[in-house]
C-alpha cells in the first residue's frame, strides 16, 4: 500500500513541475510540442527562434530529470530503506515505467487534450494532442529503455543504501 502512496506522489510531482513550467500557457513550455508543431508556430510568426526553445526546452529538462531522479533515489534507498539490488531494481523500473506510461497517458492525452493551457492562441487548426498510436509507440519503448536504465539507478540506490548502514 505505501508502494501506491509513493507512486502517487512521484506522478504528482512530475505533474506539479510541468505544471509550473507551463504556468498557464502551453507557449511557456512549446518544446514539448512536435517538430512539426514548432515549425508552424514558427510560420505563423508565434515563435521566431526555435533555437532558444530547444534551448528553452535543455533548462527544463536537465532539472527535471535530476529532480525526478533525486526523488526516485530518496523514496527507494531512504523512505523504503532498500539495500539489495533486486528489491532496489524492481522498485526502480515499477516507478520510471509508472511514470512514463503516467506522462504518456494522463499528461500527453487526457491534460494536454482537455485542458485549455495547451493550446496556444494562434495555432487553432494545428493539431498538437499526440495521437494514441504514438504514445503506445513511443511509451511501449521507453519502457524497454527504463528496464535498462533502472539497472544503473538501482546500482546507485544500493550505494546509498549500503553506505545509509554504516
Amino acid at each position: 500500500m505505501i508502494i501506491l502512496l509513493q507512486l502517487i506522489l512521484y506522478c504528482l510531482l512530475f505533474f506539479l513541475l510541468v505544471k509550473c513550467a507551463a504556468r498557464n500557457n502551453g507557449l511557456n513550455c512549446l518544446y514539448f510540442y512536435s517538430d512539426e508543431y514548432k515549425q508552424e508556430a514558427k510560420k505563423r510568426g508565434i515563435v521566431t527562434d526555435l533555437d532558444a526553445v530547444k534551448k528553452k526546452g535543455k533548462k527544463f529538462m536537465i532539472p527535471f530529470c535530476i529532480v525526478m531522479l533525486i526523488a526516485l533515489i530518496l523514496i527507494i534507498a531512504v523512505w523504503n530503506n532498500v539495500t539489495d539490488f533486486k528489491t532496489a531494481y524492481i522498485q526502480t523500473v515499477l516507478f520510471l515505467v509508472v511514470m512514463n506510461w503516467f506522462d504518456g497517458i494522463v499528461i500527453d492525452r487526457i491534460w494536454v487534450g482537455s485542458s485549455k493551457i495547451w493550446k496556444i492562441e494562434g495555432m487553432e487548426g494545428v493539431p498538437y494532442v499526440k495521437s494514441w498510436k504514438t504514445i503506445f509507440t513511443r511509451r511501449g519503448l521507453g519502457t524497454i529503455l527504463y528496464f535498462i536504465i533502472a539497472l544503473a539507478v538501482t546500482g546507485l540506490i544500493v550505494l546509498i543504501g549500503r553506505i545509509q548502514d554504516c
